[in-house]
């Protein structure tokens, strides 16, 4: 584990940084969702569980960022931040945060991995294909598409893989059979698993997409999808629900289902992503796994799902809404220092509980630090898999450009669209590529922002140890930590490789590489 290893410049230990993060509670902020924190705090008084504390301002700062942005606050950003005195700026960095380009990013990123966006075996969109998808997902959460509009556009998309990019919803399916995509379809926008069903539903559920067609053309992997022009009898389909519906013979009978799907009190729909959406933010969902939405599975707090689904169907399927209710609340922004040691104190939220960050997310912030780029490249020799060096690795477009080090830290493969194709578990592979990497050694070594910061505060030992902690772990050090990274600096002769070693240090602890 990553807590057991010691680190090379003697007394300044990862553990140590760590818990000094979770020290200190904020001030009381503004509750925009008093409900969730009222369902919740009813619940943990009834079982005589304590609610841990608030955390920090730079703690929730640095959760906030990495929840919303898949990135590391800047260093001006922390700063100011944590010397603003106004009661209510947690909450405007929320706003903030919601309405920028860079949460578009991981709102996609996050969405992709759903939808299997990927050219490779075994989905097969192909790169020009792969990539038209990923910008009109982009495009329709950065322009605050309500939910079920963009359901019922993948649902009811025809034309062109390239042209209309939608329909690849339907061509991420493997083998392209109505049971296929009934199976996706339940994933996606019910959080079932169809094979769990009875017959009966499931059967219901693929005549429903029984009449959607695929076609090749004649341009280089290109696909059609259509209702199939052929002629075809009219039939009643049932519904998941046990509801039957008409469909004529020329109908196309994805339409009424969508129509059933995102009706306001269809709580599947809301449900589940209100569930999905709640695992986003907080680490796991109220139903765990988060795409497994079953009568036998039922969540932890079923009054606050029930909560958050009502909140999803009032505001319209506004996502952007739901996020607000759940960052502002006390719940969200509790300490991950328990007041309480009982198993049921984490799934109830009384605290927050550190995760490893995602795969993409930590190869992001190492760059963020170092001023570096990653270099992705495909085995498919077409233009659309060229990768600009600058582009983040959350905005790869294609989950079949990949690394060693994305794959060593679990990254989806996308092949089924599961939740639990990601892993953020903590394994001794990564540790020590973290700890022996010499591709993160060389990003060190070799970053023009680093040595610059070394240049302009070396004849101020603690204020460059002041920068590094701003940059690395969006707080100020301790004194205790100063002292301790001064001592390292000031028994070394050379400047650059005692100031790589504190960032190699300070990337190597728990609170880089977890959000807390």
């Amino acid at each position: 584990m990553l807590e057991d290893r010691v680190y090379r410049i003697g007394t300044f230990s990862r553990w140590h940084v760590l818990l000094l993060a979770c020290l200190v509670a904020g001030p009381p902020v503004r509750a925009a969702g008093p409900s969730i924190d009222s369902l919740v705090e009813a619940r943990l008084a009834k079982l005589g569980i304590q609610p841990a504390l608030l955390c920090s301002d730079a703690t929730f700062l640095r959760r906030v960022h990495l929840d919303l942005t898949g990135r590391l606050p800047a260093r001006d950003r922390v700063v100011r931040f944590l010397d603003a005195r106004a009661p209510d700026k947690r909450a405007r960095l929320i706003d903030e945060l919601l309405a920028s380009p860079a949460a578009a990013d991981l709102a996609t990123m996050r969405w992709c991995d759903v939808l299997r966006v990927k050219s490779e075996f075994p989905i097969n969109l192909w790169p020009r294909a792969a990539a038209a998808y990923h910008r009109w997902v982009h495009r329709a959460l950065a322009d605050g598409w309500r939910y079920d509009r963009f359901a019922r556009a993948l649902l009811t998309a025809s034309g062109s893989s390239v042209r209309d990019p939608p329909v690849n919803f339907f061509r991420a399916v493997t083998p392209h059979h109505p049971a296929g995509i009934a199976r996706a379809v339940a994933l996606t926008f019910m959080g079932s698993r169809i094979e769990r069903w009875e017959p009966a539903r499931r059967e219901g559920l693929a005549k429903l997409f029984s009449r959607v067609a695929f076609k090749s053309t004649s341009e280089w992997k290109e696909e059609i999808v259509l209702p199939d022009p052929r002629p075809a009898a009219a039939f009643t389909a049932t519904l998941p629900d046990g509801t039957s519906v008409n469909v004529p013979a020329a109908a196309d009978p994805r339409k009424p289902f969508a129509d059933w799907l995102v009706r306001a009190d269809n709580r599947w729909f809301a449900r589940a992503v209100a569930n999905r959406t709640w695992a986003w933010l907080c680490g796991r969902g109220l139903v765990e796994e988060p795409d497994d939405l079953r009568p036998d599975n039922p969540p932890v707090h079923p009054e606050l799902l029930a909560f958050l689904e009502e909140e999803v169907a009032r505001s319209g399927f506004d996502l952007v809404h739901l996020q607000r209710l759940i960052l502002n609340s006390r719940t969200y922004q509790r300490d991950c220092r328990p007041q309480a040691r009982r198993p049921e104190a984490v799934s109830l939220g009384a605290h927050v509980v550190p995760r490893r960050l995602d795969a993409e997310v930590i190869i992001d912030a190492i760059d963020d630090v170092t001023g570096t780029s990653e270099a992705y490249w495909s085995q498919i020799p077409e233009p659309f898999t060229i990768v600009p060096e600058a582009q983040r690795t959350i905005e790869l477009t294609d989950g079949s450009i990949s690394s060693p080090f994305l794959e060593l830290f679990g990254r989806p493969a996308r092949d089924t669209g599961l939740a639990r194709e990601r892993s953020n578990a903590v394994t001794p592979e990564q540790v020590q590529h973290l700890q022996n990497s010499t591709r993160l050694t060389r990003k060190i070594a070799s970053s023009s922002v680093l040595k610059a910061l070394a240049r302009e505060h070396w004849r101020d030992p603690g204020r460059l140890v002041e920068e590094l902690y701003l940059r690395c772990l969006s707080r100020r050090p301790t004194p205790a930590e100063t002292g301790t990274a001064v001592a390292h600096l000031r028994s070394r002769f050379i400047r650059g490789p005692a100031v790589e070693d504190l960032v190699w240090a300070l990337i190597n602890t728990q609170e880089f590489l977890y959000r807390h």
